[in-house]
């Protein structure tokens, strides 16, 4: 998607057509959630980048500051990117969904959908070499049937060329300290696999684990990036 610029027709660097878009989604009625939302929370940090963030939904904090990841888990996600050589300013960082849901209850199927659009033209503009993907509710809508996230946390799943890693969600850590351990593990991995790519060497992704889960609904294969 390219947007004329009013300075003679000049193309809108990939900063400035994210700014577009993101006033888009600020102002998106798309759904429901347009309804009891405070604010919408598009997106932040650096494009490109060599690393995406996307979680489930904003909560509370978020809803009112309009900023992904601001609250006691976005704090959390702040020391991980320390502990691996990055800041939040060198990632960019989202959700699946743009709007809190009342009561920070699960997102629904229309309502991911209705976001996609947002988020398929955030990973564009980002060209990401990696992403997290933190929480089962990010997973089920991005790689749906790989597994549940407790089986493929920590794996690669390479996808046209980038890698796609699932990691519990700093909130569940918050409320789990059993799964911290685990987290790390996971951002260490992501380090790992950026370093490989300086060296030029490739990162074989793993495959992914046999499972007996049910075929994920319809409603998930929709919301694929690639």
């Amino acid at each position: 998607m390219v947007l004329a610029s009013a300075e003679g027709g000049r193309p809108p660097s990939p900063p400035e057509e994210l700014e577009r878009l993101h006033a888009r989604v600020r102002a998106c009625t798309l759904c429901g959630l347009h309804a009891t939302r405070t604010q919408a929370v598009p997106g932040s940090g650096r494009v490109p980048a060599e690393v995406m963030i996307v979680g489930e939904a904003p909560g509370f904090n978020e809803d009112v500051k309009g900023l992904p990841f601001v609250g006691p888990a976005g704090r959390l996600l702040d020391t991980l990117l320390r502990q691996i050589g990055l800041s939040r300013e060198e990632v960019y960082i989202t959700n699946v969904l743009k709007c809190r849901p009342p009561q920070n209850r699960d997102p629904l199927p229309h309502e991911a959908e209705a976001c996609l659009p947002y988020l398929r033209l955030q990973f564009k503009l980002v060209q990401p070499k990696a992403v997290l993907v933190l929480g089962r509710h990010a997973l089920e809508r991005m790689l749906p049937g790989v597994g549940p996230i407790s089986r493929v946390h920590g794996q690669i799943f390479v996808r046209s060329g980038v890698a796609f890693m699932p990691c519990y969600h700093p909130a569940a850590a918050l409320h789990n300290a059993a799964l911290l351990d685990d987290l790390q593990k996971d951002f260490d991995r992501v380090r790992e696999y950026l370093d490989q790519l300086l060296r030029g060497e490739p990162a074989a992704a793993e495959p992914a684990p046999p499972t007996t889960d049910p075929e994920p609904p319809p409603e998930a294969e929709q919301l694929s990036l690639i």
